[in-house]
């Protein structure tokens, strides 16, 4: 039986009818992105479920990094210093089995993107995190990143053969390129697009929602759903933060963040087409042939470059669960 939280002179006679949480505990989640992105839209969703069950809980959420940046914010959950971070690619700064997300053409899709994360794989990338004072609940939805260029459809690897494309300046990244028969060619983002528009560059690879918002379509005439690289957002909490709660509350706030994540995935399926619906009208998008893409890329999997960077066992757990043996 519960009751709404009230300052009164009730309170200490009510409480003992409320859960613990009651007692007004503050959780706190960073996240690097801005308002009105899609972690703002995951981060308010979670904070209404985690909210109505939790009567008292006060769930407050900081964008673009108001706690701090991501890297710091990573080590305060481990010191006790921050409380919970959504979070990408600063992860594999203190989990290098999170690098396994880099490994081109491994989900086609984001239902397996969702098998990965009901697998022994997800147990094993959440081991990686031990002795950092962390805790993996769940991963969160992200985005596939595609290519755009200015030459041709890219619709089999014989189609990438010497295009400029633009790649960040990961090693892996730009090693997969290079391998599928393309020029990689590591730029900031923000010369993208004078790179693109003087011919610098042929193309580039980021979430379709980036060539949006970055009207690259301006410089571009085509752009393949390749959905060669997905990287999650990953929902961390502190460890001494969640051993200053109660069991209830602490298993309740992990349970919700991982009841949350397939109302993520959902919510990017919706956003992407209606994003590629609106692309539509302005590049003309194709399809790939996965599968292609996805045999031609296997021979990385081997290759010391991601093999040190992520460990031979996260890879084969990973090869196993999604069947790529």
């Amino acid at each position: 039986m519960t009751f709404p939280f009230r300052l009164s002179a009730l309170a200490a006679s009510v409480a003992v009818f409320l859960p613990a949480v009651a007692q007004a505990q503050v959780l706190q989640i960073n996240s690097s992105l801005p308002d009105g992105s899609f972690a703002h839209a995951f981060l308010t969703e979670f904070k209404s479920r985690v909210e109505a069950e939790l009567p008292g809980m006060d769930v407050q959420i900081f964008m673009g990094n108001t706690l701090g940046s991501e890297e710091d914010v990573l080590q305060g959950l481990g010191f006790g210093t921050h409380h919970a971070s959504l979070s990408a690619s600063a992860v594999v700064q203190v989990n290098p089995r999170t690098a396994v997300f880099d490994l081109p053409y491994l989900f086609e899709n984001r239902d397996k993107v969702q098998e990965f994360a009901a697998s022994p794989a997800f147990d094993m990338l959440a081991e990686g995190f031990a002795g950092r004072g962390i805790v993996l609940s769940a991963l969160w939805d992200n985005g596939f990143r595609v290519i755009t260029n200015s030459v041709r459809p890219i619709v089999t690897p014989e189609d990438m053969r010497g295009l400029k494309i633009r790649t960040p300046t990961s090693r892996q990244r730009v090693a997969m390129f290079n391998t599928l028969g393309a020029n990689a060619t590591p730029l900031s983002f923000g010369e993208v697009y004078s790179g693109l528009d003087q011919g610098v560059i042929d193309g580039q690879e980021n979430p379709a929602q980036i060539a949006d918002n970055a009207r690259l379509y301006e410089v571009q005439k085509y752009m393949s759903l390749s959905n060669h690289v997905y990287l999650p957002t990953f929902m961390l909490f502190g460890e001494p933060w969640l051993n200053s709660q109660t069991p209830e509350v602490r298993d309740t706030v992990l349970r919700i963040a991982a009841e949350t994540a397939p109302w993520t995935f959902a919510w990017g399926e919706e956003t992407d087409a209606r994003i590629l619906e609106e692309l539509a009208e302005k590049i003309a998008i194709n399809e790939v042939d996965f599968e292609a893409f996805q045999a031609a890329s296997l021979p990385l999997y081997d290759d010391p470059l991601f093999v040190d960077a992520i460990g031979a066992d996260m890879i084969a757990v990973t090869r196993e669960v999604l069947g790529l043996d």
